[in-house]
């Protein structure tokens, strides 16, 4: 993962451009919500807090108050105007808090919260041990984590596309699922479980494919990427090289999607630190009464 940058003001500002159109084009986001939404039912508990992190334009929000109407549900994104638009999916009836916050720095206090959803947000995040750091820090003792992220098969042909061209980095890279089952366990999160599913979608031409990662805001964030503008002879050397993939007159992309719920660690359960010692927490509480004069 040594290699694995993210420009994380590079992704506010796409997402933030991409906040009035990214509902136009959200189809495989809302199918992957759906299998979250499935592991909910591991989670027996009612939850009093629940977190949705890198909310977006709030579907997914909306849906996890819809299952926990008594629950404060919180919306949280880097992009404020994604938070500004997610406005349109809170009810009078059913509400949720907006908030503009990081996913590596929640301004949540220790051990607050009983569910944290995350929606195909965690790929736009490099530093792992700070993710999850954090995801235990907040979570309740026995809380859920629930999340989708993008898997390093991700939009392979476009890749592939742009490798016949040059050497230079065109597309954003994901990381494994193993990676993340490591960085999960070392952060102290219980009895992880990981899925990969693959989806293919079609388009009628590759440009379509460009124009909806650019009204998503998914676009080339890596701090890798060239930063010149694409000369017209390589971008239609691409374009060509993608058009030698069409099957059954249509273009393919390949989104490998992870999905992935884990529980927060019981009171005291040490967790691995770096340089390989191991950080144990307590609540001041379970330590009063046990000083001896």
């Amino acid at each position: 993962m040594s290699d694995f940058h993210i420009d994380a003001q590079r992704v506010r500002t796409n997402f933030s451009h991409a906040a009035g159109t990214y509902e136009q084009h959200d189809a495989l986001q809302r199918e992957v919500q759906q299998l979250l939404l499935e592991r909910l039912d591991f989670y027996l508990q009612q939850p009093e807090h629940v977190i949705d992190v890198g909310a977006g334009t709030g579907r997914g929000s909306a849906l996890l108050k819809k299952r926990y109407n008594k629950a404060q549900v919180i919306a949280m994104d880097v992009a404020l105007p994604m938070l500004r638009t997610a406005k349109s999916h809170a009810s009078w009836l059913k509400p949720f808090a907006r908030v503009c916050g990081e996913a590596t720095s929640l301004p949540l206090p220790d051990h607050s919260v009983d569910v944290l959803h995350s929606n195909l947000c965690f790929q736009w995040i490099d530093d792992l041990p700070a993710l999850f750091g954090e995801c235990v820090r907040v979570l309740k003792p026995g809380g859920m984590l629930l999340f989708s992220t993008f898997g390093p098969d991700t939009l392979r042909e476009l890749r592939a596309a742009w490798a016949s061209v040059d050497q230079h980095s065109h597309v954003s890279r994901f990381l494994d699922m193993h990676d993340l089952g490591d960085a999960m366990i070392t952060a102290g999160l219980r009895d992880p479980v990981l899925d990969v599913d693959r989806f293919t979608l079609t388009y009628s031409e590759p440009k379509a494919l460009l124009r909806e990662l650019k009204g998503l805001g998914a676009t080339h964030a890596d701090r890798g990427r060239e930063r010149g503008l694409t000369g017209k002879r390589h971008f239609q050397a691409m374009l060509a090289a993608y058009e030698a993939m069409r099957v059954d007159s249509r273009i393919p992309a390949t989104w490998e999607v992870v999905t992935a719920h884990a529980w927060g660690p019981a009171p005291g359960q040490s967790r691995r630190a770096k340089g390989g010692g191991e950080i144990a927490s307590f609540s001041i509480d379970s330590l009063r009464g046990s000083r001896r004069r």
